[in-house]
């Protein structure tokens, strides 16, 4: 029997259920889907023999939505059960136009990094790029590495998961552990171009610190927690990805402050606020398509956190969009402070 069956409304599949190394005689093995209104399921029990380990059970589609089919030898039993994944598409179609607004949010998200690095390097400076910002964004990063590593690769945290959601699937996909690594490791290179470039009198502020302390003295906690077995190291990978968002929802903060106090965005890269608006926003409306084509509204309005910060990131960048073309617009944005203030004087003069 597969992990996961696809269809679409009234339409049906074949698959088989196999006992491999199962001695099961004179069984009943119950078939039982959470949501019949969903999926039903034909024939709905088996019952064994010693002469067959294989039966060819249908998977018939009623309407859009996700259930889990569990095979059990205990119409009551929820362990040791075995699970089908069943997902109702309404158009096959809007699967496709999905997967793409998907890799376009994923590409743009991930180049969204390398106009700041090229602005840095034609520059050979970093005023105006906010090191709050910076020093977040790597800790993040870092964080959300750890997370998605941890969830793709390490089989005893899979384990763990499975556990405590036994008809879940893996929330962690391989783009999104080549994202984050990514996102890790371009962050890294901005941070040796502070080090290289002028940078003039900015460093990372009091307040910066502090919040980066708590967030080491949480992850030191929580892993030596986990390392004395007081926590699962699964919940070790949950308390980094929490650290992940609320540094999501402050990161922006420090840039877009230091943009109104110097009156200027210049050193702050426009098409990088550029392309991470245009993947919040196609991330945003990844989650809508697949909404409706899943009837899955719960995935927004049930836990409304990633779609919560996907808006909050699009509404940072239409400010930094508003301070680079309306606020800011007559400001040469490719000057240093002290080139500006060179201009200044000889104006003056």
């Amino acid at each position: 029997m597969p992990d996961s069956v696809e269809l679409t409304p009234k339409a049906c599949a074949e698959v088989v259920l196999s006992l491999i190394g199962a001695t099961l005689n004179n069984k009943v093995i119950y078939l039982r889907p959470d949501y019949q209104e969903i999926a039903t399921v034909n024939p709905s029990n088996i019952t064994t023999v010693s002469s067959k380990k294989s039966w060819v059970v249908q998977i018939c589609a009623q309407e859009a939505g996700y259930t889990v089919v569990s095979a059990t030898t205990d119409p009551g039993e929820e362990s040791e059960a075995y699970f089908l994944h069943v997902v109702v598409t309404k158009y096959q179609w809007l699967k496709i136009i999905s997967s793409i607004v998907g890799w376009i949010y994923f590409l743009a998200w991930s180049v969204s990094f390398y106009p700041q690095i090229y602005e840095n390097y034609v520059r050979k400076s970093v005023v105006g790029l906010n090191f709050d910002f910076v020093a977040l964004n790597l800790v993040g990063f870092a964080l959300y590495s750890i997370y998605n590593c941890g969830m793709y690769y390490v089989s005893f945290l899979q384990y763990e998961y499975f556990d405590r959601h036994p008809k879940g699937l893996n929330p962690v996909q391989f783009n999104d552990v080549f994202f984050s690594v990514h996102a890790f490791l371009a962050t890294v290179f901005v941070i040796v171009q502070c080090y290289f470039f002028e940078r003039g009198d900015q460093t990372v502020s009091t307040i910066a610190k502090m919040i980066l302390v708590v967030y080491y003295t949480i992850v030191l906690i929580t892993g030596v927690l986990a390392y004395m077995h007081r926590i699962h190291w699964l919940d070790f990978l949950y308390y980094c990805s929490f650290i992940k968002l609320s540094v999501t929802l402050i990161k922006y903060i420090p840039q877009a402050v230091m943009n109104y106090t110097r009156k200027t965005t210049s050193g702050w890269s426009i098409g990088n606020v550029l392309f991470d608006f245009v993947g919040g926003s196609f991330s945003m409306l990844q989650m809508l398509l697949d909404g409706y084509n899943y009837n899955d509204w719960d995935n927004i309005f049930g836990d409304p956190t990633k779609f919560g910060l996907g808006m909050f990131s699009v509404a940072f960048d239409l400010f930094f969009m508003y301070q680079h073309y309306i606020l800011y617009r007559h400001e040469p944005s490719i000057l240093t402070d002290t080139q500006v203030t060179d201009v200044e004087s000889k104006s003056e003069s």
